[in-house]
């Protein structure tokens, strides 16, 4: 098997084997983007986080009804909402029974107005944040729903003329996009045309690569200024928050261009890398979670998703 990093050299070697030593959600996800596994090779190791690891773990945790901690969307990290997002990044393969559970419980338990879903308590309007997520889940593990189309064309009517979105423009009338409503979106409708999806959301989502391009990524359009100082770490998982690394994979993952404007952000990501050529763990967002995926110190997730875009980059 041989490593596929730009910088094939020998520490890039090492860390891809020590990536290898880790769960497998990052061991299927580096054999497929780090190194020349087969197809074969990779759905295998993919199989594995239904069955082993920080998968089967959240999977036992599964309540009898399908839901997880007994709710829809809150508490934040562990209800149902944020236990299927993890599973989604960890990989746990598409048509999984019991994510498909969680999912029904979800999309028949949000409200629904003419389209967009909300599944919190206390606003009573569409969340466009909450539908991105739900659509990403529904067609991300296969969920059967004729309401899926119909939710996708809702939130493409919620595009911003800047080209982000913002779940603001409905309660406070935002007409600005917003980094984290945005990541969100594209990241759904992303996940949405790869499970086949009949709706075409492709100029959309170069819209909202756009929005981030005129931003440098993670400044503002106006002063130059970082818009954020929590956008320069990448906390894994991001829950719905943007970050550089986030941004920079909605760039990767389609093999767009190596436009000049995102330099900027490629530079704070390798900047981050430690002298042993491995990233460090940032502190989680705040909240419960069902357990601490890893000890402090250098991180198996940031050094994955930073060589994947790396690699990307690089490349011609």
């Amino acid at each position: 098997m041989t490593v596929t990093t730009a910088a094939a050299d020998q520490e890039s070697t090492d860390t891809v084997a020590w990536l290898l030593e880790g769960d497998p959600a990052i061991r299927w996800q580096a054999l497929r983007d780090l190194t020349d596994a087969s197809a074969a090779e990779v759905t295998a190791e993919r199989a594995l986080v239904a069955t082993s690891g920080w998968g089967a773990r959240l999977l036992e945790l599964q309540d009898p009804d399908g839901l997880w901690a007994g709710a829809l969307y809150s508490p934040k990290w562990t209800s149902t909402t944020y236990t299927l997002l993890l599973l989604h990044w960890l990989g746990l393969p598409r048509g999984n029974e019991q994510a498909l559970a969680g999912c029904r419980r979800l999309w028949d338990g949000a409200r629904f107005y003419d389209g967009g879903l909300n599944l919190a308590r206390t606003i009573r309007e569409p969340e466009t944040c909450i539908t991105g997520m739900l659509v990403l889940l529904g067609a991300g593990f296969g969920l059967p729903e004729d309401r899926l189309d119909p939710t996708v064309d809702w939130l493409l009517g919620q595009q911003l003329p800047d080209g982000g979105w913002n779940c603001e423009a409905i309660r406070s009338g935002s007409r600005h996009g917003s980094f984290n409503t945005s990541v969100t979106v594209l990241d759904a409708l992303l996940t949405y045309e790869r499970a086949g999806g009949s709706r075409p959301v492709g100029d959309a989502m170069r819209a909202g690569r756009d929005f981030f391009l005129r931003h440098r990524l993670y400044r503002s359009h106006r002063t130059g200024d970082v818009v954020d100082p929590a956008f320069i770490r990448f906390p894994f998982p991001p829950q719905w928050h943007f970050d550089i690394l986030r941004g920079l994979e909605l760039f990767s993952a389609v093999d767009a261009a190596r436009d000049a404007r995102l330099v900027d952000a490629v530079g704070a990501v390798t900047a981050a890398r430690r002298p042993d050529g491995r990233w460090p763990g940032h502190r989680p967002h705040p909240g419960r979670y069902w357990f601490r995926l890893e000890p402090s110190g250098p991180s198996r997730w940031a050094t994955l998703r930073a060589l994947r875009v790396l690699n990307w980059w690089t490349s011609s």
